[in-house]
């Protein structure tokens, strides 16, 4: 019995041997054999060069410059064999180019310098085209010395359209986690039309295999799969746009001219506005304080994050809902003394001498306020912020420009979710005529402008055209899509837009209009609607970096000026905000101005 059980013993281990030699010797070469190609073949990902951005006439509004960039081999200051080898390579490219800060590179360096790292290390991160060239044989033959070709984004105009175009920078940790591209290229879109595209600008990267020796020496290229990048050109007209950037000149504030229909942008600013290039290698500690300390805001894009009381412009507004109450008609009056009293308080109008008997049309022409107070009591707040929230105040446009905020459109449930306080009546007048927690963006007027105009709903944009091989998911996602008409006003809605349009027109073609002095020698029927927007204060930061002379300056109110030409069919809305009623030029001449310069370039087909 024992015999047996040594015997089976015996046999049961030689199997187990057996099978073990079996699965190393066979089963195992598939895996050993791929391990063993793994270490002879390196996979490259190369990075794409990045999108062109051209204006809608194909000029160039961000491109890429050609330069090099400079890599030295690793090991060269941790092993004793290359001791000084590291300073030899610094002391050759500081001779070469002078401005390089050798101190800087050497700790740049050594800080990714390490027994783990087999890649050259890179330590300048782009020379010009034109200096390199007359020194790029005579480096390149350096084998501790790496030049590779490189391109760095620029852009041509400046600080012109800086909020549009945006800017690319340096991919933080989280940008390259999220991105692979960022990862290959280290740069990432920060903001503007370079952070909402990002994805299509960026292009798609490039695959190289080739076959290494031990030494880790190339051999053989066995397959390559190029680089693909994608452009894009916006609706803007880059003429336009200077004509604008020169015009508002010293002041503060924000500028659309839109298509009504398409809801193209051909130019828009916020102002002031910054140049572009130094952030893409980096801007100094200076410059970035003299820019985020300024009391006019120029980081801001105002556009879409410039939160202000709407003031007057809302009025057309807050008509169709007087309109929509069915309690209130075109041809009803208001008795306007100059003001109205509510809970022992004074609401007064902008004319203390009072404007008389009031109908619609007479009160947008004359921005009677009294007039949209008795309505407003009548029609009570939640008519008003009902058909305003509908008409798209309090929501985003949809814009394509990253983080646009929404504003406040005020009502009882809005003040309760955040004030946990009832809603007062006199907060009803202030919102009947765009003051009190109401705050809307320009991009919200331009859109609301356009949609009086043309009766329909309209998607504000600056993207025209895509080129490029892109998937049609990735096409589809970007493209703009418009929306049916009657998804925003309905049938009787839309009968009482006319009466709305012909008040506008008497904003700035009847004598009385608000308007009237700034449009009534131009040779273009343009609707309008002037309007204030007040400024509640500072906060403490902000009045830090106002000097005490300039206090009366920025507590003015801001000024708007809102329109639409041809009166009788509708090509273009401009809307116009002037911060502090402006410093050198009005709401008014600047709106009037951007008008002629639009009938000289041809833009007006009829009046």
């Amino acid at each position: 019995m024992r015999m047996r059980l040594v015997v089976a013993f015996i046999f049961l281990f030689f199997v187990l041997l057996l099978s073990r030699i079996y699965y190393l010797s066979i089963k195992s070469n598939i895996y050993y054999e791929e391990m063993a190609k793994q270490n002879a073949i390196k996979t490259r990902f190369l990075p794409p060069t990045r999108g062109l951005i051209k204006d809608s006439k194909g000029k160039l509004l961000a491109d890429n410059d050609l330069g090099f960039s400079i890599a030295i081999k690793p090991y060269l200051n941790i092993k004793k064999q290359n001791q000084g080898l590291l300073d030899e390579e610094l002391f050759v490219l500081s001779q070469t180019f002078p401005d390089l800060n050798v101190t800087l590179l050497k700790r740049n360096y050594i800080k990714e310098d390490s027994y783990y790292n087999q890649d050259f290390i890179d330590i300048v991160d782009f020379i010009p085209y034109g200096e390199m060239i007359p020194h790029f044989s005579q480096l390149n033959l350096r084998e501790n010395l790496q030049i590779t070709p490189i391109v760095k984004r620029r852009y041509p105009y400046g600080k012109l359209a800086s909020h549009i175009i945006g800017y690319i920078g340096k991919a933080n940790l989280q940008d390259m986690n999220e991105n692979e591209i960022a990862k290959l290229t280290n740069y990432t879109g920060k903001s503007g039309i370079e952070r909402y595209y990002n994805e299509i600008l960026q292009g798609q990267k490039g695959v190289r295999e080739v076959k290494v020796d031990a030494h880790n020496k190339e051999i053989e290229e066995i397959s390559f799969q190029k680089t693909s990048s994608n452009d894009i050109s916006l609706t803007i007209d880059i003429q336009l746009q200077s004509f604008l950037s020169e015009l508002f000149a010293d002041n503060a504030g924000v500028a659309i001219i839109m298509e009504a229909n398409t809801g193209a942008i051909l130019a828009a600013g916020s102002f002031p506005e910054y140049d572009l290039n130094p952030f893409v290698t980096g801007i100094s500690v200076q410059d970035w304080k003299e820019l985020s300390n300024s009391p006019d805001h120029p980081f801001t894009n105002k556009m879409v994050n410039g939160l202000y009381p709407p003031g007057s412009i809302i009025k057309m507004g807050t008509a169709l809902a007087f309109l929509n109450s069915r309690s209130i008609n075109t041809a009803t009056e208001f008795y306007c003394a100059g003001l109205i009293e509510l809970g022992g308080r004074n609401f007064r109008c902008w004319n203390r001498s009072g404007h008389g008997d009031m109908n619609l049309k007479h009160a947008i022409a004359q921005s009677c306020d009294v007039y949209f107070y008795e309505g407003g009591l009548k029609v009570g707040i939640d008519q008003i912020s009902s058909t305003l929230g509908k008409i798209g105040f309090g929501s985003k446009t949809g814009v394509d420009l990253p983080n646009e905020f929404v504003g406040t459109v005020p009502s009882k449930e809005w003040k309760m979710q955040r004030y946990k306080q009832p809603w007062y009546q006199g907060e009803t007048l202030n919102t009947s005529i765009g003051q009190g927690n109401f705050l809307v963006t320009p991009i919200q007027v331009a859109k609301y402008t356009a949609q009086i105009a043309v009766g329909k709903n309209v998607n504000p944009h600056f993207l025209k055209e895509i080129e490029g091989e892109l998937d049609e998911n990735t096409r589809k996602e970007y493209q703009i899509q418009d929306k049916e008409e009657d998804e925003l006003f309905n049938v009787f809605e839309k009968s009482q837009l006319p009466a709305l349009r012909e008040a506008m027109l008497a904003v700035t073609k009847q004598e009385g209009g608000t308007a009237y002095r700034f449009f009534k020698d131009l040779p273009l029927s343009v609707a309008g609607k002037t309007g204030t927007a007040q400024v509640v204060g500072f906060s403490q930061a902000e009045k830090r970096n106002i000097r005490e002379k300039d206090l009366k300056y920025y507590s003015r109110s801001h000024t708007w000026l809102t329109s639409f030409a041809p009166y009788k069919k509708p090509q273009y809305v401009v809307s116009v905000l002037l911060e502090h009623g402006g410093r050198s030029i009005s709401s008014g001449e600047l709106t009037a101005a951007i008008y002629r310069k639009m009938l000289a370039m041809g833009y007006f087909n009829e009046n």
